[in-house]
């Protein structure tokens, strides 16, 4: 092969290269009424639950959703204690299809700060709604105390821009009713309206 055909081989080889990258990371821009927040989803490691996320995203789903809960290390009513702002289209949801559990063992996902990860119950209930983390939260994790199960959240991305907009929501007045004891104290009085989100790439 002459030089110019290895050239022209090596270009193409690095097209391949960079389009298989981008397959693995997709990011999205979140809109709020508090600021917008860009997150990057990890396809190649949480396959179904970022897939599932990003499917929400491309049906309008998300668009006039809210965040509606944050916990803070004051009112946290679990244990271990963490700080995470958590959103979704709440009982809109009923009805929506539930994803396979991909724990943080099997995707290597920790909830460090700025993770964005699945809210459930119990296993293999998680479908639309989920949380941002605010500071490393390893108690989420599996093998970890945060569920009785041991399962740990399913994470599947990273807020990669707007986490002074997440700080801010997890700072905001949290006193509305609740319908447990578990989340006492987190309601936000003003849920932050989610107006839109949208793939970037």
């Amino acid at each position: 092969m002459n030089r110019a055909g290895m050239m022209f081989l090596v270009a193409a080889l690095l097209v391949l290269s960079s389009a298989v990258a981008d397959e693995s990371k997709v990011r999205v821009l979140m809109s709020t009424s508090e600021g917008e927040i860009g997150i990057e989803l990890y396809l190649d490691k949480a396959p179904m639950t970022a897939g599932n996320f990003l499917k929400l995203v491309d049906n309008g789903d998300l668009d006039g959703a809210s965040f509606y809960r944050v916990v803070t290390y004051e009112n946290d009513n679990g244990n271990p204690k963490i700080e995470v702002i958590q959103g979704g289209i709440g009982d809109a949801g009923e009805g929506f299809y539930t994803i396979e559990h991909e724990t943080t063992e099997r995707t290597g996902i920790l909830h460090t700060d700025g993770v964005i990860s699945m809210a459930r119950g119990l296993v293999g209930t998680a479908s639309t709604e989920f949380f941002i983390c605010i500071g490393d939260q390893p108690g989420l994790d599996f093998g970890e105390g945060r569920n009785a199960d041991g399962q740990g959240f399913a994470a599947f991305g990273k807020v990669v821009e707007g986490m002074d907009v997440v700080r801010r929501i997890n700072g905001l007045s949290a006193d509305a009713p609740s319908g447990s004891e578990y989340t006492k104290g987190q309601i936000l009085a003003q849920p932050v309206r989610i107006t839109s989100v949208r793939r970037l790439d």
